[in-house]
């Protein structure tokens, strides 16, 4: 139940196209606010924003570099929305088996 609520916090974070770009760009690796704030139409008090909602949702982690912070994916923020989707396609196939299954077994007993 925790790693679904986790998972929930996370979706949630990147359902705002400017908080997803955050991410995306932080796929490159780790980045300043500045950097970030250099590559989006939104000013870097807003980028700042937008990562303390990511950092939140367990989804970037910060580490002091000097006078700067760099923020970085966190690997199990990223294995939590990893194991959501693998549990959601689960299911999927699951409901493709079972409708699979009931299409084919009135053909079966036709041609009986």
């Amino acid at each position: 139940m925790l790693a679904s609520l986790v998972a929930d916090r996370a979706w949630e974070a990147l359902g705002d196209p400017t908080r997803r770009r955050v991410f995306e760009l932080l796929r490159e690796g780790p980045r300043p606010v500045g950097e970030l704030a250099d590559e989006l139409p939104v000013s870097r008090p807003a980028v700042s924003q937008h990562l303390a909602v990511l950092r939140d949702a367990g989804l970037v982690v910060d580490q002091r570099d000097g006078r700067r912070n760099l923020y970085r994916i966190d690997p199990n923020g990223l294995a939590a929305l990893r194991t959501d989707l693998e549990t959601m396609w689960d299911d999927v196939l699951g409901a493709f088996a079972d409708a699979a299954a009931r299409v084919t077994e009135p053909e079966r007993e036709e041609s009986r």
